[in-house]
């Protein structure tokens, strides 16, 4: 059976529509289904199929919209320390336990055992969990970094590791240090500015803090 080029473009645009719809990150949800319904509107108008033409262009004109929206819309980004026993934490870890596997070497946190540790609140959502204990005199290390799946656009990392510097410099920190093993959070160190170095014959990630 012989596929012609239009119908190869017809398959991608729904694979990648399809694909968007498994997208956690609402920011990777628009851009993918942008994608898709952009090719989708392109097949429908070169087979002749203007109504599903103009449909997937209005799809696409709303997905620029909502984009804008999102890149232009001034978030609110507050740190919140943990304090001893809370219930709370003990709550989050146990909901995102499978998603904290996928960034953590660390089966269990214990948080009396860490010098560093707070939620950030991002729109007065609890969207991620830091957890630090100090290295050496002046390095932090970073023992679990982790934002929730609907909030991974990287804001939160930029906002914990570039514009709230102050907050680890006054604790005497002068630089993060992490030894993860999990790609995943090894790809996100890097976006971040981590550097790939060794310490103690050991891989890891260490990040300076500059003023």
């Amino acid at each position: 059976m012989n596929i012609n080029w239009l119908e190869w473009l017809g398959y991608l645009a729904s694979l990648l529509v399809l694909i968007s719809l498994l997208m956690n990150s609402i920011i990777k949800l628009r851009w993918i289904n942008l994608l898709g319904s952009g090719i989708f509107s392109l097949y429908g108008f070169l087979i002749g199929a203007l109504p599903v033409g103009f449909m997937n262009l209005g799809i696409v004109l709303i997905n620029i919209y909502h984009l804008i929206k999102i890149y232009r819309s001034k978030e609110y980004f507050k740190i919140l320390s943990i304090e001893g026993n809370s219930q709370y934490f003990d709550y989050f870890l146990d909901f995102y336990k499978n998603e904290i596997e996928k960034y953590s070497d660390k089966a269990k946190f214990n948080i009396s055992n860490f010098d560093v540790s707070f939620f950030i609140l991002r729109n007065m959502v609890p969207a991620g969990l830091f957890i630090g204990s100090r290295y050496n005199e002046d390095t932090l290390n970073v023992e679990l970094d982790f934002v929730i799946p609907e909030y991974r656009d990287f804001k939160i990392g930029t906002y914990v590791f570039e514009h709230n510097k102050h907050y680890f410099i006054d604790k005497g920190y002068s630089k993060f240090i992490s030894f993860s093993s999990k790609d995943e959070h090894i790809e996100y160190l890097k976006k971040m500015g981590f550097k790939e170095s060794v310490e103690n014959d050991r891989k890891c990630f260490i990040k300076s803090i500059n003023i």
